[in-house]
């Protein structure tokens, strides 16, 4: 089952429970044993408490895909959604208690509407997914997996996944990361495809869609790596957790059956935040735009009558999962800076910079115009800032996890530009992506939020490129 269709399923399924819920929870308060004022309206409250459940669903992310999680873990999080949910509908309806004379007794009756709505939204789940685990044990909609290491750890977790088919995976065969592989090794089922530098190739060749690595220790380095060479395809990537990682509470457990396995390079940032992270965006630049257009019109004029051609400049940018955009800037340099050079970092005292364009970078108002990306959809106001694909190549090569920057959508601003300087060499860039890559890994609002007022001081006290 891919995952548009799961979805369509899940939205189904809850369009029937909620209505019959509600439909439920009104023929009990109309049967004559509580007392009415008048006899509500069925059809008009039930739509829009659907829509009002919809959004608190959507919103926690319970319409994410789901891969062989645990059932309780997903009705966990539906009883925490319809809690929140039904203490914002309690104290909507006692706001209203002096205007419409509800009692408290009726008050109270919310409560057994949200006994009814959780026992049958979270049966309808439970039925869903008992269909999904059926179909996937019948051979519809499992994936392709890859073990990376060739070892008896290795072999048990191949057993333990292959006797378990409820997971809906099937293991194609091995990576020996071995320089001399001494061929199928006698305690594995499947066989060994090849060696890490053959990876990307048996990915594309047996349509991998999950990566289990069941390594030593000693090999993280070579994880590392293996990682690296992934970043280029849409798999799930796990792995067995160490000691370490289980005591020091870093393992995000996906527990499939018997066997623990870790997510790596998982989404921290929970579904909710990421909706208040977008919406957010959107909100702070519409009011930017708006508020800024006597500062735009300004900066037009002056970036017009300091040197011939267009105040706007727009140039290719790898966005998220490294789809191209046009980022749109005001235009800082001369037309054709680089004509001659080709693609080149910016440097301090640039001599392709004009005397309004140091200006305007040093106060960053050459960044306003990115707002209307992020209106797109194709920036964030927070992230990694977007690179053009010629050094996305060429630093990828050389900086090992480079590419993990293109799993979220690209900043304005972020936690390498308030904490570095522009890019000038290989050397900068290196330092800013680990600055990158901690955002990545601790993305959070409050981060997001750090990360604007540093941003908001380095404008007001002009402590850019140029200072």
């Amino acid at each position: 089952m891919n995952k548009r269709k799961e979805k369509f399923l899940l939205l189904l399924v809850d369009l029937f429970a909620i209505n019959l819920a509600w439909i439920t929870y009104y023929n009990i308060r109309v049967c004559g044993m509580f007392d009415l004022f008048s006899v509500p309206n069925l059809w008009e409250p039930m739509v829009l408490v659907y829509l009002f459940w919809f959004f608190i669903f959507a919103f926690v992310g319970l319409y994410q895909s789901w891969f062989a999680l645990s059932r309780f873990d997903e009705i966990s999080s539906l009883f925490k959604a319809t809690f929140v949910g039904i203490f914002i509908l309690f104290f909507l309806i006692f706001m209203e208690d002096s205007s419409s004379g509800i009692s408290s007794g009726q008050r109270g009756l919310i409560l057994l509407y949200w006994g009814i709505l959780f026992i049958y939204t979270s049966a309808g789940r439970a039925s869903l997914r008992l269909i999904q685990r059926y179909l996937l044990i019948k051979g519809v909609g499992r994936k392709n997996a890859l073990i990376v290491g060739t070892g008896k750890l290795a072999a048990e977790i191949s057993s333990e996944i292959s006797e378990h088919r409820g997971l809906g995976i099937d293991i194609v065969g091995f990576i020996d990361i071995l320089e001399y592989s001494d061929g199928i090794k006698s305690f594995l089922v499947s066989p060994v495809l090849g060696l890490q530098s053959d990876i990307e190739q048996i990915i594309s060749d047996y349509q991998i869609k999950e990566v289990i690595f069941a390594v030593e220790n000693h090999q993280n380095t070579l994880v590392v790596e293996i990682i690296s060479q992934c970043e280029n395809h849409d798999i799930s990537l796990k792995s067995v957790p160490n000691l370490f990682e289980i005591l020091s509470g870093q393992a995000r457990t996906s527990q499939l059956y018997a066997v623990p396995l870790i997510d790596i390079n998982p989404q921290l940032m929970p579904a909710w935040e990421q909706k208040v992270k977008r919406l957010m965006d959107v909100t702070i630049a519409a009011l930017m735009l708006i508020t800024a257009s006597p500062l735009i019109i300004a900066a037009a004029i002056a970036i017009k009558l300091n040197s011939r051609g267009p105040v706007f400049y727009r140039q290719e940018r790898c966005g998220i999962h490294g789809s191209p955009f046009k980022i749109v800037k005001f235009r800082s340099m001369y037309i054709d800076a680089e004509t001659k050079t080709g693609p080149v970092w910016s440097r301090k005292n640039d001599p392709r910079v004009t005397s309004v364009g140091r200006f305007i970078r040093k106060v960053r108002i050459d960044e306003i115009p990115q707002m209307w990306n992020v209106l797109r959809g194709e920036m964030s106001l927070i992230g990694p800032r977007p690179e053009r694909p010629f050094f996305v190549e060429k630093l990828s090569k050389e900086i090992p996890y480079y590419k993990r920057r293109l799993k979220v959508r690209p900043g304005i601003t972020g936690w390498a530009q308030v904490k570095h300087k522009y890019d000038e060499t290989v050397e900068d860039v290196k330092e800013k992506v680990k600055f990158d890559l901690f955002y990545i890994e601790n993305m959070s609002i409050r981060m997001d939020l750090k990360i604007l007022l540093r941003t908001v001081l380095v404008v007001l006290f002009g402590k850019g490129h140029y200072n």
